[in-house]
């Protein structure tokens, strides 16, 4: 069988490099195509080099659109308007488009869901493996404990990650408030600053960390009087989301068009969040 051809938007970022040595290290795909912003240093440069794993023969191209329509997949990790974007690129070359990006407002995701009828796209909040496990934890404790337990989302990411809280974090939120049957518009508090009162009973609250190069840390806390109970999920390396993103691609090979998440590429018994 052939290889399924994967193109890198953003090949010269970390996330990008990580992509690029992850798709080289796995059986069954190969890059065939790298893109990165028009003007960047990285334009020309061969992408294999640029991941610190020796040259590929693959030149990075700014031409996002004419790089969907050469390939079978694509994976990125960018900015959410670039994603939205590209989504359409991946609708009209008829590409598979996987999407790590964070930060994306709800008319965005609309516009996911839109290109999704033309073609498969998987955007998760976290493409780890065991980070999509906490989310389907975090679920389940959610439900079988009431409002008793008031529910915290902590969480750390190096000093870099430029939206606040993390697409992971706000991720574990809405899997809390679909345990317990409401929603994170309605339950959630992203910040806390001066006299704020009492703790709303129900609600779901953030802490946002930032510094150094943490790759992402996140714990839920479900803490009632006389007792806690904490899950948390430390990444140490970039590599896992790429390792997530990379099988995510060819779970997606010959899939029929829809929006899908972390959640049917690893057969979660989940509902959506």
């Amino acid at each position: 069988m052939a290889d399924l051809k994967i193109g890198i938007v953003g090949a010269a970022g970390r996330m990008g490099g990580a992509v690029v040595r992850q798709v080289t290290g796995t059986d069954g795909c190969a890059v065939v195509a790298a893109s990165e912003i028009a003007g960047g240093a990285a334009i020309g440069r061969d992408a294999g080099e640029l991941a610190g794993i020796g040259s590929l023969g693959i030149e990075v191209t700014d031409d996002v659109a004419a790089m969907f329509g050469r390939v079978d997949a694509v994976i990125e990790f960018s900015a959410p308007e670039s994603t939205v974007a590209h989504a359409a690129d991946a609708a009209a070359a008829g590409c598979i488009h996987v999407i790590g990006t964070t930060g994306l407002d709800s008319g965005q995701e609309t516009a996911l869901r839109d290109a999704g009828r033309k073609v498969p796209i998987v955007y998760a909040p976290n493409m780890s493996l065991a980070v999509n496990i906490l989310f389907a934890l975090t679920r389940q404790v959610a439900k079988m404990l009431d409002d008793d337990f008031d529910i915290e989302i902590v969480e750390m990411h190096h000093r870099h990650k430029v939206d606040a809280p993390s697409g992971t974090a706000l991720g574990l939120g809405r899997a809390a408030a679909a345990g317990r049957g409401v929603s994170l518009a309605d339950a959630g508090v992203l910040t806390r600053e001066g006299q704020t009162g009492a703790r709303d009973r129900g609600a779901i609250g953030f802490a946002t960390l930032r510094g150094g190069d943490v790759a992402g840390d996140h714990s839920v806390i479900f803490a009632a009087d006389g007792e806690r109970l904490e899950l948390t999920h430390k990444s140490t390396s970039r590599q896992i989301f790429a390792r997530g993103a990379v099988r995510a691609a060819l779970w997606a090979k010959d899939r029929d068009p829809g929006l899908y998440t972390m959640f049917d590429v690893l057969n979660l018994p989940v509902d959506r969040i």
